[in-house]
């Protein structure tokens, strides 16, 4: 993740943070479909791994 400023990766971390916020909330409703539960799952999935990555490159801890 080379040249990427620290403000730029915590702007980036409020982002998917507020996003992955909206999609588990969208979980815990329970009125998706099949098809839209496994895409939000997999929405929900790669955010956390952006986060920890993210996490990661600033040094902010354990990004398991």
């Amino acid at each position: 993740m080379n040249g990427y400023t620290k403000q730029e990766l915590e702007e980036a971390k409020v982002a998917l943070g507020s996003t992955l916020q909206k999609c588990e909330k969208m979980q815990e409703g329970g009125k998706l479909r099949s098809s839209q539960k496994t895409l939000n799952d997999r929405q929900v999935k790669a955010l956390q791994i952006a986060l920890a990555l993210i996490e990661k490159e600033m040094g902010c801890g354990d990004a398991d």
